[in-house]
């Protein structure tokens, strides 16, 4: 019997990585977890074996790769603070761009040719049409969005001239836990909604603000469409499926298809938690669109993929038993 795919886990002690690593493990991969741990935290990586290492050093990964066989690479080692990537862009475009770059280098030497890419919705920018197709122009408004699109390219072309096949996956907003609590969000500092909102459910911050209360939408507040972290990872492994059976590059939209304002998650919290949750009212910030919702249907159709726990009550209650667990550690 042939041994089983060894995927590489770029960033996987991370918020989306550990998820995705627990789901592998569980269907039976071998996991290797490399990261830096700059973001990451190495009590996340409970399956698999961890690899402390940096995607930016060539010779980190080559000694990974001589010393191990690896069937595909999983990458979500990026900084994504969209606030950040405009204040200090180098920082986005060292890691995000070169580190990659330095990456797929690596995995050309090696002839690993097999490459799952956590993109972002932000690479579309303004939306000009709701729920938001994969076709859409792109044109994202942030360094962040724009290292994100300039990698996609860089994908295309490495697909054309070397034969690396990848799927790249644009995630709308990644929410909700673990339901086992054995990992979740946490990030430092924490720029999430629903995090924030249960912050303040908590009493561990005031309150949350609203930023904007006169946007086109029922209730005056920013839409976004929310996606289980569980969905997502389920995603991710029908894309590496797709590719270890011979299929081709693709992009894909991950969203549910479905947005919540941002008063729709303050009062789904306040239901799940039992608490009140202080709240400010704050003025627009530049740059929020009213609605970011994205059209999921080619994942759906091509991948077979189902988001079944992305209602925003699930998503809000795993949240929440994550977080009391994880704060209980502190």
């Amino acid at each position: 019997m042939p041994p089983q795919p060894t995927i590489l886990i770029v960033g996987g002690a991370g918020y989306i990585g550990s998820h995705v690593n627990k789901e592998l493990t569980r269907r039976g991969y071998r996991t290797l977890v490399l990261d830096n741990l700059a973001t990451g935290h190495r009590d996340l990586v409970r399956w698999g074996e961890f690899l402390l290492a940096d995607m930016n050093f060539a010779d980190q990964l080559r000694l990974i790769f001589r010393t191990h066989r690896i069937d595909a690479v999983m990458h979500f080692a990026a900084f994504s603070l969209v606030g950040e990537s405009v204040t200090d862009p180098q920082k986005y475009y060292q890691n995000n761009v070169a580190g990659t770059l330095t990456l797929l280098q690596a995995m050309h030497e090696a002839g690993v040719r097999r490459f799952i890419f956590s993109s972002t919705c932000a690479t579309y920018g303004i939306p000009t049409t709701i729920p938001i197709p994969e076709d859409h122009p792109q044109a994202p408004i942030s360094p962040y969005g724009r290292a994100k699109l300039m990698v996609e390219n860089v994908l295309a072309d490495y697909d054309a001239a070397y034969d690396m096949r990848y799927v790249s996956l644009r995630y709308f907003n990644a929410a909700g836990a673990d339901p086992d609590a054995e990992c979740g969000e946490r990030h430092d500092p924490e720029s999430h909604l629903i995090p924030l909102v249960l912050a303040a459910a908590a009493g561990r911050r005031e309150a949350i603000t609203i930023f904007g209360n006169d946007y086109d939408t029922p209730d005056g507040t920013c839409i976004r469409d929310y996606i289980h972290v569980l969905d997502l990872a389920d995603a991710h492994i029908l894309a590496l499926e797709k590719l270890l059976q011979g299929g081709g590059s693709c992009v894909y939209n991950l969203g549910f298809g479905q947005g919540h304002s941002v008063r729709e998650v303050i009062e789904t919290a306040r239901r799940v938690t039992g608490r009140e949750i202080p709240v400010i009212q704050g003025y627009r910030r530049s740059g929020d669109p009213a609605q970011l919702c994205g059209d999921a249907s080619r994942a759906v159709s091509e991948l077979g993929w189902q988001p079944s726990r992305s209602d925003l009550e699930y998503i809000v209650r795993t949240a929440w038993n994550w977080h009391k667990t994880d704060w209980t550690r502190e």
